[in-house]
Order: structure tokens, then sequence, then C-alpha cells
């Protein structure tokens, strides 16, 4: 792993501004406050002039007291949720890139040029590829993979097909579309008679394990897909494998252009009632989960994970950083399930703690993808 390099400043010195951008129109919005949260507590505000912009459950951009996102948590078992009542921020698009505004009421105030976009959104209309051509238009460096990696991470059909397609392993699979399921109920759930059970339905977009179900049961299935559906219309059904181990691997870009990074390896273990890493085993510290950093394998094992996980990184384009989560069958198998282009920085994520683990600080981790995205031009690279 190369040395982390300290990010540059701006000229004479000055801090480079930061918009933090979390929130979002998804079921994910709590997580992302969550996320945001964690990253400003590792933010250097001596190096970074930092901005807070939240996307309301209804879409509003609005402008949020860096202190104000610090504060973020779980209340009562409640994840936060930004409320509609703030100015509202603007991202307008100038010849120099782009700059961030304030409006209140009628007045634009005007608050100055943007360096970077520290993007901490999760689920649609965030890690998909929209923000990301968003900024892509508007000028705007940002951290992260970009719009084509987005949109093949985050949807578990088409990343399955690349990656398949990049002689990568990965399980067995039915997708359903919206269109699929109303044609032809039956002739969807037929198709997955090639599955053995258990199954996972999922939606197929989605993420932090928000509307996946474990079905043992062909008679479940059909309750489970519209577990799923209320999430996202398109749905995935996967294979399980039963006592697999589940092993995680996290990915940076290298700060000199060379091969992506990997992290130690992390190993979950879960003892929650659902019996599979759930919503609530991730964000909800009362569930029973053990997270090993690093993983107790054998050294070939380890190099074969991070192989596979700087190679997914590859296959998609990613840029930045990424999570790779992965099974190891009884038979010593290694299956790629899914890569995340923007994972969970929360105090209960493993990507930071991968990284903490390899030698890289929560601070600095931070500060690399900062430093990623401002080495990183607009537009076609």
């Amino acid at each position: 792993m190369s040395e982390i390099q300290p990010s540059s400043r701006g000229v004479n010195g000055s801090r480079r501004r930061v918009a933090v951008v979390f929130g979002g129109t998804s079921s994910e919005h709590g997580v992302s406050c969550l996320t945001a949260a964690g990253v400003l507590s590792a933010l250097d505000r001596d190096r970074f002039d930092v901005v807070g912009i939240g996307i309301t459950r209804t879409g509003r951009w609005i402008l949020v007291d860096p202190e104000t996102i610090s504060r973020l948590g779980v209340t009562d078992g409640k994840l936060p949720e930004l409320g509609e009542n703030a100015a509202e921020a603007v991202l307008m698009r100038v010849s120099s890139g782009s700059e961030l505004a304030v409006r209140e009421q009628s007045a634009l105030s005007h608050l100055g040029p943007v360096d970077v976009a520290l993007t901490l959104l999760h689920g649609p209309f965030g890690e998909d590829g929209t923000i990301q051509g968003l900024f892509e238009m508007m000028g705007t460096r940002y951290v992260g993979a970009g719009v084509l990696a987005s949109a093949v991470g985050m949807d578990k059909h088409y990343m399955k097909l690349v990656l398949a397609a990049s002689g990568l392993p990965v399980g067995p699979f039915v997708p359903i579309t919206p269109a699929e399921w109303r044609r032809d109920k039956t002739a969807c759930l037929e198709a997955t008679a090639a599955l053995h059970y258990p199954v996972f339905v999922k939606p197929s977009r989605g993420g932090s394990s928000l509307g996946i179900s474990k079905v043992d049961d062909p008679a479940q299935l059909e309750e489970a897909i519209q577990v799923a559906q209320a999430y996202d219309p398109k749905i995935i059904v996967e294979q399980g494998f039963v006592g697999a181990r589940e092993l995680e691997c996290g990915v940076l870009a290298d700060l000199d252009g060379g091969p992506p990074l990997a992290s130690v390896v992390a190993e979950i273990r879960v003892h929650s009632k659902s019996g599979f890493y759930d919503f609530e085993a991730k964000y909800l510290p009362e569930e029973q989960v053990d997270l090993d950093v690093p993983a107790d394998v054998r050294p070939e094992l380890a190099s074969q994970v991070q192989e596979l996980a700087a190679r997914t990184f590859d296959a998609i384009g990613c840029e930045g950083l990424a999570r790779v989560d992965m099974f190891v069958t009884h038979e010593g198998d290694v299956v790629i399930n899914e890569i995340n282009t923007m994972p969970g920085f929360t105090a209960h994520s493993m990507f930071p703690r991968m990284w903490a683990a390899s030698g890289v600080s929560y601070p600095e981790l931070v500060e690399r993808l900062i430093t990623l995205a401002l080495r990183r031009p607009v537009g076609l690279r």
C-alpha cells in the first residue's frame, strides 16, 4: 500500500472549500445523515472550509451548519432526518467551475466557489450516477465513482452482468423487472426454480439491506418480492450460500495513478434473529453482530479476496473508493456478492475500520478521498 500523502492547500495557503452533501430522497436518508456526522468529525477544519448541503426527503437543497451535522445521531432507536425549515442552497455553473449561493425567500446571497463536493448520499438519486451527472454538468469536482460506475454499482442486476463478463465469480441470480412482473407473475416465480433455497430477495437498486428478505420456502417468495418492490420496482432474487463466511475488503484509488489498493480483509458474523447482516444489524447498535477486523483467514485467502476486490473495482471503472463484499463457501470458493461505491462511514461501518486496521486513520482516509477528487479532471477522463 502506497504512503498516504497530505492534500495540497489552496492558492496562497487558503483552505479548500468542501461541500458536504448528505441526506437525500431515498430510504437511506437517515443513514446518509449518520455518515455525514461521522465524516464531519474527521475533517480538518484548519485545512478545509466546510459547507453543509442537506437534501431533504422532498428533494430541497438546504444549507446546514457543520456543527449541526456533527450532532446528528440515532435517538431513541430512530435515525436522524433533515427538516424542511432552512435556507435553500443553490449550486450555480460559472466559467471557472461551480459556486454556491443561499436563497432565503426572494433574496439570493453569495457563498463563493466550491472546490470539491464530498457526496455522502446513499441509495437512488445519490449513489446511482444521477447526482454525479449533475456535478459533471455543473463543473464540480466530487469524491467517488463517476456516472457509469455509480449506476452499474447501484443496480445489482447489471453489476453482476458486468462482473461475470469480466471473468469474476458471481452467484446465480434472477432479475425481475416491473414490466415482467405485471405481464406474467407466474413466469417470474417459475424463473427462480433453478435457484436453490434459501434465496435472498432484494431491491435491485437499494442499499443498507433495506427491503431484503431471506426466503426458505417457495411459498414465501411472492410476499418477499412485494416487500422488496416497496423499495424498488425492479428486484433481484439471489441464491443463498448456507453457512458461507461473509468477507469484505475496502478499495482505494492510488494517488499516483497506480493499481487500486486493497485494505485488510474483514469478516461479518451475525447473531441477529434475521440470520443475515440486515439494516438493524448494520445501524442499530443493540443488535448482535461481530465485526472482525482483520478477519481470521489464511494469508492465501486474504490475498485472493484483496485481488478480487481490486479487480471488481477496475471492472466497473470505479474511482475513489469502494467496498467489495464476498462469500466464501464450504468448498472454499470465493463469490462476489456486490460492490458498494459509497460505503457507510458511521462508527459501525466496516470501510473506515478496515482502513484503520491497514494503517490509514479516519481523518487520513477522508483527506485522501478529497485529494483524489481535487486531482481528477472534470468531464471525460
